[in-house]
């Protein structure tokens, strides 16, 4: 009888037995990695199970190795889109980082990356389609710079968003979340923050260069911002060049594990720059070897190499004891988790940005978006008796100057894509006026030449000249890429060629009393003083993208009134200016200079005015844990339709290195003529506290505040006073 039911049960058993062997059978034609039901690290780990100790090495470079019996391709992990898909062929140029910035507007940069990470998608697609793995081409991008722009010489600060921790934080993180986007399953694209930490030039040094701060402006200034980032969400973090007080970034554990991940709780992936690791043993020579580099950057937190020294050397590091395989697998696995979180081992179909295609880039909408920015870009210095905007009614002849009127490069800045579409200024006020209007061309001047002109006779009988001067990319920007710069890709001095300001006198003396419009293009504070006498107005323009011709038209005609702010300060000279190679931040941005300046940091005209009320007042006192919260009306009070950015900034208690005032808010709204707006900041009470070198805390001090509200940083059109309580 016990047989009899053995036999049965063992029956039954080799059954089910044989039903899960089915299934389990099935199953394994699908691996768990591959398995888009299971949790990422569920994933992660089958996937990381299943790698040889080689194959895991030979996925920590940027160019990581395709390994064809795990299905896993080649991938580049290098692509740019600073301001638009760069490098890949046909892609929307928007304006320059810098220029974005000068908008104020988070909500307009969230659109601007958003639409970024759609052209992105689809070139992914439309190159994955046909088997194409290419850099440039795929989803992790290397931006946005949030490094903090603290001296006007460093020429990549075109690429920031300014001097300010607080704009380029809120900036910051609006870019992260378009270029990532919001799905609740994939990520759309790779936002990395970068360069972490404490970079902002000499740029001919960056290989080897120590920057020592001390910890509150460390912490204050050039933490702030990726401190934001990371609280946003960016799934990448790239470690700099340059050492902070004598360590290299790209080995320090302090800044990559400690803060970043144990403090800030970060969870994505830190790549280096590249090349970052060979300055490590090359040019700082704090280690020896590439071996001992390798070793030293896992341990103190990189995931991601930009070079070739972790997959050459990451062996070599563990047969010498310097590492272990755990190491390898810790190192990975934040890699992998965010070629899940893309969607690489899925089923395409599956992906809700699976169908963007060729109709996705450079499209209608895009372009209007990019004129858009532009306009809300571009900056109005000088307007000397409202000789702007022009009337096209009562304009029958034009001149358009300068070496910049039709420079390719000026519109396009670095780190830029293609475009069969750029308008340059040249083509955008020829556009914008009849056909009946003669418009006229000439280069003017070259960047050397101060005695060779041309277009001032020319200029003499138009009714208006249009002159556009400034730098361009190979005057600023990185070393070895701008290669007229004689200072590295760093500008030695904040003027203008000696030939546009020695043209613009010759203009002015050659056409008399004529109206004169100066348009700037440039990355950075430029001596405006040198023109500033021979001109009747100024636009600063910035690098502004494609559509920065149509848009300097719509603001010169006045289709739009400027809007444009500055995020930098324009300083008078340089020599007020601590020495380019300190990175103490007393004396620099408008945060802690109380020198003379051309223009300060948030100045920007408009063509109509603006009167604020205040509509609730603060309260008088605050703890801790309260949200100071003010409304205030906005009302247009001039003569047409325009855009205002409210600025909000904090005045501290008079304690030793404290700001001399600080943005905490801000707000671009577009009112219409003779009608208002209710703008609402809301600041934390906790973002006011400062870092205490004592404690190597957080502190806020207790003792009398001031909220100034306006349109700059030295104006004050709406204020009230506070307290915070101990």
């Amino acid at each position: 009888m016990t047989s009899t039911i053995t036999k049965v049960t063992r029956l039954s058993v080799a059954v089910i037995a044989l039903l899960f062997t089915g299934g389990t059978s099935q199953a394994q034609q699908t691996p768990f990695y591959k398995d888009a039901s299971q949790s990422i690290e569920t994933r992660v780990n089958d996937l990381l199970s299943k790698l040889t100790l080689e194959e895991k090495i030979s996925l920590l470079g940027y160019q990581s190795k395709a390994i064809p019996r795990l299905g896993i391709p080649a991938y580049n992990w290098w692509n740019e889109a600073l301001h638009g898909v760069a490098r890949a062929g046909e892609a929307t140029i928007f304006p320059q980082a810098i220029g974005m910035s000068a908008t104020f507007n988070d909500d307009l940069l969230k659109q601007v990356s958003t639409v970024i990470s759609t052209e992105a998608r689809a070139k992914y697609n439309l190159a994955i389609g046909q088997d194409r793995h290419l850099q440039y081409m795929g989803l992790t991008f290397w931006t946005p710079n949030i490094n903090i722009f603290r001296d006007p010489r460093w020429g990549r600060g075109q690429e920031t968003y300014g001097e300010d921790p607080f704009l380029t934080g809120r900036m910051g993180s609006a870019f992260v979340k378009g270029l990532q986007g919001n799905d609740p399953k994939y990520l759309k694209a790779s936002a990395t923050a970068k360069h972490f930490a404490v970079h902002s030039g000499p740029e001919a040094e960056r290989d080897h260069f120590d920057a020592i701060v001390d910890e509150k402006d460390l912490r204050e200034t050039y933490l702030y911002a990726f401190h934001e980032l990371v609280s946003s969400g960016v799934e990448s973090v790239m470690s700099a060049y340059n050492r902070v007080n004598g360590v290299p970034n790209s080995i320090n554990k302090v800044l990559l594990t400690d803060i970043l991940r144990k403090e800030w709780g970060f969870k994505g992936h830190v790549v280096t720059d590249c090349g970052a690791l060979d300055d490590v043993f090359l040019r700082h020579k704090t280690l020896p070897t590439a071996v001992e580099t390798a070793a030293a950057a896992l341990k103190a937190g990189v995931n991601l190499d930009c070079s070739t020294v972790l997959q050459k050397d990451g062996l070599k590091a563990i047969e010498q004891k310097l590492l272990t395989e755990k190491d390898i697998d810790f190192s990975l696995i934040a890699i992998l988790r965010t070629e899940f979180k893309l969607g690489f081992y899925d089923d395409p179909a599956q992906n809700p940005y699976h169908g963007y295609g060729a109709d996705s880039v450079h499209n209608v909408q895009h372009l209007a978006l990019a004129r858009k920015v532009a306009q809300q870009s571009m900056v109005l210095l000088k307007n000397d008796k409202d000789i702007l905007p022009l009337n096209k009614a009562n304009v029958s002849s034009i001149m358009v100057v300068g070496p910049n009127a039709a420079s390719l490069d000026a519109m396009v800045a670095n780190y830029h894509g293609t475009s069969s579409k750029v308008v340059n200024f040249v083509e955008g006020i020829t556009g914008a006026v009849s056909k009946s209007t003669r418009v006229e061309y000439d280069l003017g001047c070259d960047y050397k030449d101060t005695t060779h002109f041309g277009g001032i006779w020319a200029a003499g009988s138009a009714d208006v000249t249009i002159v556009v001067i400034g730098l361009s990319p190979v005057l600023e920007g990185e070393a070895g890429d701008a290669f007229l710069s004689e200072s590295g890709g760093d500008r030695k001095n904040l003027s203008l060629p000696a030939s546009e300001i020695a043209f613009i006198k010759a203009l002015r003396k050659g056409i008399k009393t004529k109206p004169i419009i100066a348009v700037i293009t440039a990355g950075s504070d430029v001596d405006v003083s040198s023109i500033e006498p021979y001109v009747d107005a100024i636009i600063y323009a910035w690098y502004p993208g494609e559509q920065g011709g149509n848009a300097l038209a719509d603001v010169v005609f006045g289709d739009v009134s400027p809007s444009g702010h500055l995020p930098l300060t324009f300083y008078k000279d340089m020599s007020n200016l601590p020495d380019y190679q300190n990175y103490a931040m007393k004396g620099r941005t408008y945060r802690y200079f109380d020198g003379p300046v051309q223009y300060p940091f948030g100045f920007g005209l408009s063509y109509t005015s603006f009167a604020y009320t205040l509509n609730s007042k603060p309260k008088a006192s605050y703890k801790k844990t309260d949200t100071l919260t003010v409304a205030v009306n906005v009302k247009n009070t001039g003569k047409m339709n325009g855009d205002e950015v409210v600025q909000a900034y904090i005045e501290y208690p008079k304690v030793d290195r404290m700001p001399i005032k600080e943005l905490k808010g801000f707000k671009h709204v577009s009112v219409a003529k003779d009608q208002d707006s209710t703008v609402t900041i809301k600041i934390p009470v906790q973002d006011l506290q400062k870092w205490d070198l004592v404690t190597h805390k957080w502190k806020l001090y207790p003792g009398k505040y001031k909220l100034v509200m306006g349109s700059s940083s030295a104006d004050e059109k709406a204020s009230v006073n506070f307290t915070v309580a101990k």
